[in-house]
């Protein structure tokens, strides 16, 4: 009679293990097997980590096999089980993998495939169609679209993480619990002394030091050191947490009536302010987007300003970005003076201050959680509802999705709810966040999306004429390396444009991200569908940067370029002048955030600059969703190309005191996880 020998990994999660009873069946293009019990209470099969090996015999040659069952009843209480993987050898001694990476939470049956990547094309069998239209029907059903706010990309229709399927929920909830881990931040940071005083102020700028952690020949103490000078002060548009928003300025806007007159002291080439603007020197940042926005009035004891502030820079003969020219709102007037830096001290200092506070509101919302989280959860979910566990597209992605829809549900449970944890300390809490994202959605095109485009876009993409841009450099490098591994993933399986325009799961995934993601908007520049290999490696590649590196490039530099207060601050107590000539240091320090709100930011930029533990970076592939030799050697060859980044960046950041390495993929995380 032949035998087979079944081999199962369970996984190396906490509680991933379970005591129920375990049936297995084998379905073959010869006939099925008997159910087989494999494991019952008090077995010790299925322990976490475990792999367990079994003999399945049955009376007659299954033929090829086709499909796994696997059945969990419940002993005595809820016991989920997480399996990894399935091994057969067959009784002529082949092997067949079927990848299975999930719960099994309840008493469904869960029917595996082999792990060969097939497209809908290639399945011919009745069965193996059957199967993954029910797969898909299932998650469609699970996996539902809902409207968060209007105007929103659409997100998971869950209240809670403990309303998501398991698949998708964090191993440990605690561990992402925002309310505990900024609690555990501001502890470890031994700030939460000051939370008692939560709305006095700070006496000085010395004393923002008390709440501190100097951590030596770090960047977070570079900034603290030399947050005032105004290398520093440009130098983070190019390479700081927020490196998005710089252009070249091809012509001065009519709302900044600048003079000659201003600049002519900061300019150094000996020529007037248009022929700089024409040789490209000039550059320019627009916060029009906060014009109009209502800050923050959840504390009716602290009234909290906005502005909406236009930036000139220039660039000096060193190369360097410095700032020439604020003006702190967007219609010109007597009352809105423009700042120059042969003002007074504290005027120029002050401008600097509520360009900084704007940025973080730009980058916390915009940049951060729309263009990265809120864009990624978009990319999940239509995965998730329209391609199937054995389709390449699957499991190319599926690494890139991990923990995604989990993380943003938890921030919408506790961090940018009413009344949430977003509202404590930032001015654009209580409702502004949510005003900004419905304005940013008009400028979230998929063009914006494709690193090389955006940046040529905005003018910025001669390292000749801009050589410190290293998020541009190292960014490019990446997006080529992804770009390369997804061209050598789809020549794999599809063999022409034809397949690609025949493969209707590819085309419904395209077409939910257009609908639901972008809400079906024509000016996205979103496809509708995807006609050739060429277009569909660069949809993947902007799906994999977009989760991986354009995320790990914003958020893991938070706490080193948001931790000093001053540089940084989330919120403002006091309007932006209107005159100059009458700042002093009183009225700068009364402006910046209080003890509390200080202390509030510092946790949170803390929590959000950690990695997960357990973090899987760009080009780890622990779970084999992939078992073909072809994709292994195209993984092979995807590492190889980030270790000589990684080794460039390495080598480029010797002895630098501003190191950058956000986008080194040894700091890439797979996905958006945190």
């Amino acid at each position: 009679m032949p035998s087979y020998t079944v081999t199962v990994a369970t996984g190396t999660q906490w509680f991933a293990g379970t005591d129920d009873y375990v049936y297995l069946s084998l379905e073959g293009t010869a006939g099925c097997s008997e159910r087989h019990l494999l494991d019952k209470p008090f077995y010790n099969d299925f322990e976490r980590g475990a792999v367990d090996s079994y003999d399945v015999t049955v009376e007659e040659d299954l033929g090829e096999i086709q499909l796994i069952k696997i059945e969990k009843r419940k002993y005595w209480y809820q016991d989920d089980w997480y399996l990894k993987y399935i091994t057969v050898k067959t009784p002529v001694g082949d092997y067949l993998e079927f990848p299975c990476y999930r719960w099994i939470t309840d008493e469904k049956e869960v029917v595996l495939r082999d792990g060969r990547a097939k497209l809908p094309r290639d399945d011919k069998t009745q069965i193996l169609k059957q199967h993954r239209r029910k797969e898909l029907e299932t998650r469609q059903k699970t996996y539902r679209w809902k409207e968060w706010h209007p105007g929103f990309p659409l997100s998971i229709d869950a209240l809670s993480h403990s309303d998501l399927p398991r698949d998708i929920q964090f191993d440990n909830e605690k561990g992402v619990d925002f309310i505990l881990n900024y609690s555990k931040a501001m502890e470890n940071l031994y700030v939460n002394r000051f939370m008692h005083m939560f709305q006095s102020s700070w006496s000085d700028f010395a004393d923002f030091e008390r709440i501190f952690v100097r951590i030596s020949n770090t960047i977070s103490e570079y900034v603290m050191q030399h947050w005032k000078e105004d290398f520093m002060f440009g130098y983070q548009f190019l390479n700081g947490c927020n490196p998005v928003l710089i252009r070249r300025c091809t012509e001065i806007p009519k709302k900044l009536p600048i003079t000659m007159d201003m600049v002519e002291c900061s300019l150094e080439r000996n020529l007037t302010l248009e022929e700089e603007v024409k040789q490209g020197n000039i550059f320019i940042v627009d916060y029009e987007l906060l014009d109009g926005v209502d800050a923050n009035k959840t504390d009716p004891c602290t009234i909290q300003y906005l502005a909406a502030p236009i930036c000139l820079l220039y660039k000096n003969l060193e190369n360097k970005i410095v700032p020439i020219a604020i003006q702190l709102g967007q219609k010109p007037g007597p009352d809105n003076p423009i700042f120059l830096p042969s003002d007074a001290t504290y005027d120029w200092l002050l401008a600097k201050i509520w360009v900084r506070s704007s940025d973080f509101h730009i980058h916390q919302t915009v940049t951060h959680l729309l263009r990265t989280h809120l864009v990624s959860e978009v990319f999940s979910i239509a995965m998730f509802r329209q391609l199937p566990a054995v389709h390449p597209l699957f499991k190319l992605l599926v690494p890139h999705m991990r923990f995604t829809i989990a993380i943003n549900t938890k921030a919408r449970e506790q961090l940018i709810c009413e009344c949430g944890l977003f509202d404590k300390a930032n001015a654009t809490g209580g409702g502004g966040h949510v005003q900004m994202v419905q304005k940013a959605m008009k400028d979230l095109t998929y063009s914006s999306l494709c690193f090389p485009e955006e940046i040529k876009a905005k003018g910025m993409d001669s390292k000749e004429d801009i050589p410190y841009y290293y998020y541009r450099d190292d960014g490019i490098k990446v997006w080529e390396a992804i770009k390369g591994f997804a061209e050598d993933v789809i020549h794999i399986y599809y063999e022409s444009d034809e397949v690609v325009c025949e493969d209707v799961e590819l085309q419904a995934f395209v077409k939910d991200i257009y609908v639901y993601g972008m809400r079906g908007v024509k000016a996205s520049g979103f496809p509708k569908t995807i006609r050739t290999r060429e277009k569909l490696a660069e949809y993947l590649t902007v799906i994999i940067f977009t989760t991986s590196a354009q995320h790990a490039a914003v958020n893991f530099g938070q706490y080193d370029w948001c931790s000093w207060i001053p540089n940084a601050p989330p919120t403002m107590r006091c309007p932006p002048p209107t005159e100059k000539g009458t700042v002093t240091i009183e009225q700068i320090v009364a402006s910046l955030p209080d003890r509390g709100r200080s202390c509030w930011h510092l946790g949170a930029v803390w929590a959000l600059s950690q990695f997960q533990d357990n973090e899987v970076f760009l080009g780890m592939y622990p779970d084999e969703h992939f078992v073909e030799k072809p994709v292994k050697e195209a993984m092979a060859k995807f590492r190889k190309s980030l270790d000589e980044i990684v080794s460039a960046i390495t080598e480029r950041n010797k002895n630098k005191k501003l190191p950058y390495y956000y986008l080194s993929p040894d700091r890439i995380p797979n996905s958006v996880a945190v």
